[in-house]
């Protein structure tokens, strides 16, 4: 898979931007503040249609839009290739009026092939694997940012993930929502039934979905950084779900338990949503006290080891970006044995911080993929060589330009 084009209208810095890609490794220099970093970021909403960075998509919109436009718009066209059948995506930031009251709403639609379509129909079209310094969050963060970095992981490779989330956060606010009133003035419990029945048959699929990606990440990211450690360290992934379907889990994923959901049929699908059933009920009356659901996929914790370690409570600087250069060079792995295809990987300052072993690593993952979109601040952070064998293009206040 391969981006041919991408078109951007007042996303971010740029009011307008053409390009045309090449099937290779790109590296775009420049200053800080260029728009490096941005061109990256919209290719990565083409495949999970949500930024890498700002906290609303309404900041992606241009802010040079002047204030009288009544409606804003961004859009962010990518022309792609994928089992040789060109496709292309569109979205569409828009900004307009509520009402007559001076307010404005937000909202974003995608186009596929010039087609309206449904962002959970539309994961997994085009694929992406992004690196960035702050993703060192998924170690340092809540258990929200690890589920999170799951969700998006599994949106991408396993169809259907996307709709059966959303239904599943749907049914959690209703469920909530109604463990409120009945908190505040009572009522029979069994009007939860719906949400809880709503809530075990969505959530069935990403419990399922969670462990067995999880399984193969962890055996693809132990063989990356056995390499980057040179054997010193041993990696391992330690899921701790909220809602245990094994009940001999504990943990581990190592165990058969979990290979065995890795590989299930409809049928054990089934069997969980059963088990969840019976604990959503068994804890009704808890979570009527509290007010909202106290298990469930929405309350799994995601751990990362290195030699035992837990990173995210002991992990030096230098093994959270060892650790998740593995978990990238997997994800590049795990999404060209589930779709066929290599993802487009994005590499944002990837260069900064890393010794010559794991440079060479890199350097090796970039010969692999189809196509990968690299930035840096200085280009002495690469071997005249490399500088040789692949395009390097020039940002400047929101221009791009190719060099020889």
């Amino acid at each position: 898979m391969h981006l041919t084009c991408l078109s951007l209208t007042n996303f971010r810095v740029f009011s307008r931007l053409e390009l045309d890609f090449p099937r290779r490794v790109i590296l775009f220099h420049g200053a800080n503040a260029q728009g490096k970093t941005t061109i990256l970021e919209a290719v990565a909403f083409l495949a999970l249609f949500t930024s890498f960075s700002a906290g609303s998509d309404r900041q992606l919109l241009n802010f040079n839009l002047p204030e009288s436009e009544r409606i804003k718009v961004g859009r962010i066209v990518g022309e792609f290739e994928r089992a040789g059948r060109k496709n292309t995506l569109e979205v569409r930031l828009i900004q307009e009026p509520n009402g007559g009251n001076g307010t404005t709403r937000f909202r974003k639609e995608a186009l596929l092939n010039g087609v309206n379509r449904r962002f959970s129909e539309l994961y997994g079209q085009f694929n992406a694997v992004s690196f960035l310094p702050q993703m060192s969050k998924i170690f340092e963060g809540g258990p929200s940012d690890r589920r999170r970095y799951l969700d998006e992981l599994l949106c991408q490779i396993e169809p259907g993930y996307s709709k059966h989330l959303l239904r599943y956060n749907q049914a959690m606010t209703r469920r909530n929502a109604l463990l409120k009133r009945l908190g505040e003035f009572g009522g029979p419990p069994d009007q939860l039934d719906y949400w809880d029945g709503m809530m075990a048959e969505h959530g069935a699929y990403l419990i399922r979905g969670r462990i067995g990606v999880l399984k193969q990440l962890e055996e693809l990211a132990r063989q990356s950084h056995h390499q980057l450690t040179q054997g010193r360290e041993v990696f391992r992934l330690d899921y701790q779900p909220s809602f245990d379907p094994t009940q001999a889990l504990s943990g581990q994923i190592e165990l058969p338990g979990v290979q065995r959901l890795a590989e299930s049929s409809a049928n054990e699908v089934k069997e969980i949503e059963t088990g969840f059933a019976s604990q959503l009920v068994k804890r009704r009356k808890d979570d009527i006290l509290r007010g909202s659901t106290s298990t469930g996929p929405h309350r799994d914790d995601l751990r990362f080891m290195s030699n035992q370690v837990d990173l995210g409570d002991y992990g030096s600087r230098g093994q959270m970006r060892t650790a998740l250069l593995s978990l990238k060079f997997a994800e590049v792995d795990l999404m060209r044995q589930r779709t066929g295809e290599w993802p487009v990987l994005l590499l944002d300052e990837v260069m900064a911080e890393l010794d010559p072993v794991r440079r060479a690593a890199l350097s090796d993952l970039l010969d692999k993929v189809e196509q990968a979109f690299v930035t840096t601040t200085d280009l002495d952070m690469f071997e005249p060589e490399f500088l040789a064998q692949h395009e390097v293009w020039k940002v400047q206040h929101g221009v791009v330009s190719k060099e020889t």
